[in-house]
């Protein structure tokens, strides 16, 4: 089974964007040591707990502190940008980091609607989603759709596209492609066996890709001892609570106290943040590994992407080390 981890470069209470850069340094150097496949990072906007905002300059930075660990985007909200400056800065970091660059492409906008408008996106321009990947292939291959533009650097980069999603659209959109699909399970767990489904019945073989091939979201808390996973997955349920419910309250996710989360929790909020947490590996390494076993199992997943959410970074590594070493035996 080949394992990956989803960097949220999280930012926690009292910490800086800095600090939580280092994390993301440390982490990512650690998956490197324990054989994992690639970290990705994702498009988020105005979210003060989330640093990945600028994501192509993090991957870059991550770059330059690693050396053989695939590094992408989980992902890049096409929307928000031209396919041809995306074909830059990917061209640019494949040039920095060769054969180890990834371009996971959302549809999604990543954040609110004032903030699209701060982004000075149109929200039609999803819409155009499928045209969009089409020519950015176009100026990764070589082969642009645009008479006399072409992506310097990028063009014949070949960088791989892998297409995100959560509902049966990237799912067909990927299958028709020939590209690789990566299912937001970890967060957005619905419709993951359908999409899966159309995908593989769906597929068609391209230049990139011959066979479907399946990566699946799925959270892992895994510590020492059941209980201090238990602690840290509560932890995660308050956390998403306070950002997701917040404004209910009146006040920033960041000044919600623990107390005031399991409120909202009690309140109504348990029922989202539990769907969203729905597939999560969550106990000692024995344990993990026997959920994710069974998950890659029932899924038939080609690899599975984690995402660990203790909420301090030497848990993070904890989880990361944890896991590796449990699936290796």
């Amino acid at each position: 089974m080949r394992l990956s981890i989803l960097d949220l470069a999280p930012i926690a209470r009292g910490q800086s964007a800095g600090e939580s850069f280092a994390a993301s340094v440390a982490l990512a150097r650690r998956a490197e040591e324990l054989g994992y496949e690639r970290v990705w990072y994702a498009e988020h906007h105005n979210m003060p707990s989330i640093a990945s905002s600028a994501t192509s300059v993090l991957i870059a930075h991550i770059g330059a502190h690693t050396s053989s660990i695939r590094l992408g985007s989980g992902g890049i909200m096409l929307p928000n940008h031209s396919p041809l400056v995306i074909a830059e800065q990917f061209g640019t970091l494949a040039a920095m980091y060769p054969g180890r660059i990834d371009l996971g492409l959302g549809r999604a906008p990543g954040s609110d609607q004032n903030t699209q408008y701060a982004l000075r996106r149109d929200p039609r321009t999803a819409e155009h989603f499928p045209r969009d990947v089409v020519e950015l292939q176009g100026y990764l291959t070589g082969n642009s759709k645009v008479p006399g533009v072409d992506a310097v650097p990028g063009k014949g980069s070949n960088v791989p596209l892998y297409m995100l999603g959560s509902s049966l659209f990237g799912a067909q959109l990927a299958a028709a492609l020939g590209l690789p699909y990566a299912f937001a399970s970890h967060f957005s767990p619905g419709a993951l066996d359908a999409a899966v489904a159309v995908y593989r019945d769906e597929f068609k073989a391209s230049e990139q890709l011959e066979q479907p091939y399946v990566i699946a979201g799925v959270n892992v808390f895994a510590a020492s001892s059941a209980e201090e996973a238990r602690s840290q997955f509560q932890a995660s349920r308050r956390t998403r609570a306070a950002s997701l419910f917040s404004r209910q309250a009146g006040i920033a996710p960041s000044e919600i106290t623990d107390e005031q989360a399991d409120q909202l929790l009690a309140a109504g909020a348990a029922v989202h943040v539990d769907e969203m947490l729905t597939y999560s590996a969550i106990g000692t390494p024995g344990e993990v590994r026997t959920y994710l076993d069974e998950f890659a199992g029932r899924t038939k997943a080609d690899e599975l992407i984690t995402v660990h959410h203790a909420s301090s970074i030497e848990a993070r590594l904890n989880s990361v080390t944890l896991l590796a070493e449990a699936m290796r035996g």
